[in-house]
């Protein structure tokens, strides 16, 4: 099982839901990145359960970091963070038939691993293993501001309801930061956080759109053909749990127009290049062309649900009936979020890096 992503910075995870710790492994860090613990705090808890609309595992998220950093910079060899698990309910899966829960990855996983799989909670294919990618991608936020590059992810629509598109890039991305239910426009925000609790009362669940926005990106980043900016974040967005696809610029929502209303436009800004439109979402023939990075990710339905569902028991393969116990959520959307960000963070470093090289982080 391969559980690394990235060239010139690695990310390696590991654990599963139910184990005594889930973590990650960052080789490749230039040495002397600020390491801001509060930072990683705060990150970690805009992905923590919140409400009706969470599960009720609620984890403290109380990181170590085990290796690779000292004097609260990073020392350049592989930076370990190591998250504890420790409100695992583990009877509610082991004192159970082992049911394949539709939608998630029992069957498969089953069928890979010859029934040796770590099955409780999803074991390493659940999302509990995202809060090692949030603490990671918290490692490289804070490099990436410094060099004036930008992340952020709002709910673009959940259960038909949509929010507004980004307006002012830096004063959204900095409301979003600050929030655990990202929604540009308030109303919408009530809207959609009381259409996801009317849906928890039902058993049910929902799913949606999420928008991201990178700014302040150089242009000539990416490497055609195989590794262009958008194989590099799509590759990235795929491995999060529930992302089922993702769109770059206007994409699907422009097939049916025309080249002449499709292309964007170059002008000069002063010395500077720009488009008049961002149809393509700042990227060309792979490579960004200094626009603001535009992407959407779809995010299906969390597939724990408590209406009861038809399946298969995996040991005797005999049809059965499933009618999950456990804590689960509603909605994950909004969790998702930071999860986004994380990874798009340590994509965009992993790209630079392999770019510029690992001490153009130093630089400035």
């Amino acid at each position: 099982m391969k559980n690394t992503f990235g060239q010139s910075l690695t990310v390696t995870l590991f654990g599963e839901s139910h184990g005594p710790y889930i973590g990650a492994v960052l080789d490749g860090l230039a040495p002397g990145i600020d390491i801001d613990e509060e930072f990683i705090k705060h990150q970690l808890d805009l992905r923590r359960p919140a409400g009706k609309i969470s599960t009720k595992r609620v984890e403290q998220d109380e990181y170590i970091i085990a290796s690779g950093a000292f004097n609260g910079k990073t020392t350049g060899t592989p930076l370990s963070i190591l998250i504890p698990n420790s409100v695992q309910k583990s009877a509610d899966y082991e004192n159970s038939p082992r049911i394949a829960r539709p939608g998630h990855a029992d069957f498969t996983a089953n069928e890979k691993y010859h029934g040796f799989e770590d099955f409780r909670g999803g074991g390493h294919f659940s999302g509990r293993i995202t809060a090692a990618v949030v603490a990671a991608g918290a490692v490289v936020i804070p490099a990436l501001k410094k060099k004036g590059i930008l992340i952020g992810t709002h709910i673009k629509s959940c259960g038909g309801i949509s929010d507004r598109g980004f307006e002012d890039y830096a004063k959204d991305i900095e409301s979003l930061s600050k929030t655990n239910f990202p929604i540009l426009d308030e109303k919408k925000a009530a809207d959609i956080r009381e259409m996801m609790e009317q849906t928890a009362s039902e058993g049910d669940s929902v799913g949606g759109v999420l928008e991201t926005v990178i700014t302040g990106m150089p242009t000539g980043v990416g490497e055609p053909w195989f590794d262009t900016v958008e194989g590099i974040l799509a590759h990235a967005m795929y491995s999060i749990p529930a992302i089922k696809g993702v769109q770059f610029g206007d994409a699907f929502d422009m097939v049916d127009k025309k080249g002449s209303e499709y292309n964007d436009a170059f002008r000069m800004e002063g010395d500077r290049v720009v488009t008049l439109t961002n149809h393509n979402g700042g990227i060309n023939g792979g490579i960004t062309n200094g626009m603001p990075i535009l992407f959407r990710c779809a995010v299906k339905p969390t597939p724990s649900i408590y209406k009861k569902q038809e399946s298969i028991e995996l040991n005797s393969r005999k049809d059965a009936d499933l009618e999950i116990i456990g804590r689960h959520d509603p909605a994950i959307i909004h969790r998702a979020r930071i999860v986004v960000d994380s990874m798009t963070a340590l994509a965009v470093y992993d790209m630079l890096a392999v770019r510029y090289g690992t001490d153009w982080f130093l630089k400035g």
